[in-house]
């Protein structure tokens, strides 16, 4: 999250899954936000308001479409799925871009949205924060780059990797914010793409260029080596970005 100084300031992210917990912690993490949200959906059932659970209430639960602890855990996919990467990922490309200030040249002084989206997917091949949540099992035997994998056995898939290779594009280590970079793997492949990825473009179209028009001083505020990167966390990203302008 990026860390608000006037001429200098800090706002924290939230705590994500660490990647280092055991499963017992993890299991005990999501029973407890579990157990938040069902009490929440609770509450929207007494007291319903403007907000997406009192409409699951009122549109599928109450026709028996969902349960209430499927409305529960629908809160926590969007929480996670919905809410941890998009905030990782501003602030990460925020990062990227005030350590390129001719690539954040390009976003903040177009008025073209479809070079506003463009930057966008380039960031999003060139900073893939789903690092190692991609996990498949194969249903049969095959063989992936000469290593044999046999049917049952799990498959974890690095998108960083496939963004970065150069099979895909010339000089992928470095952020061109003009080229096309459609056909990217930072939302998955094939039938199990994000579902929210559309969502996830538009508010980062939004957020990047009204940062970067309303601050157009925006700098770090410290060494880029003191930035605190989440190497521990499930959702790559910055654990804060104190930044001044």
């Amino acid at each position: 999250m990026i860390c608000a100084r006037p001429a200098s300031g800090s706002v924290r992210r939230s705590t994500a899954p660490r990647a280092d917990a055991s499963p017992q912690d993890k299991a005990q993490a999501s029973g407890a936000l579990f157990g938040y949200l069902l009490g929440l959906v609770e509450h929207k059932e007494r007291q319903p308001g403007d907000d997406l659970i009192s409409r699951l209430l009122t549109e599928r639960v109450a026709k028996g479409e969902l349960s209430r602890e499927e409305a529960a855990m629908n809160g926590m996919i969007l929480l996670f799925a919905g809410h941890e990467t998009t905030a990782n990922m501003i602030g990460l490309g925020t990062l990227a871009l005030l350590r390129h200030p001719d690539q954040a040249a390009r976003i903040r002084d177009t008025d073209d949205p479809a070079v506003v989206a463009n930057a966008v997917e380039e960031l999003l091949r060139y900073l893939s924060i789903a690092r190692d949540m991609i996990v498949r099992v194969a249903t049969e035997d095959l063989t992936i780059g000469g290593q044999l994998i046999r049917a049952g056995e799990a498959v974890t898939v690095n998108l960083p990797a496939a963004n970065r290779d150069t099979a895909f594009l010339d000089q992928p280590d470095t952020v061109d914010l003009g080229r096309n970079t459609r056909g990217h793997l930072a939302f998955g492949y094939g039938i199990h793409q994000c579902l929210g990825q559309n969502l996830a473009r538009v508010e980062l179209q939004v957020a990047l260029p009204a940062l970067l028009r309303r601050l157009p001083g925006l700098r770090l505020a410290v060494p880029l080596e003191d930035v605190k990167f989440r190497h521990d966390m499930s959702a790559y990203g910055v654990h804060e970005l104190p930044a001044a302008w």
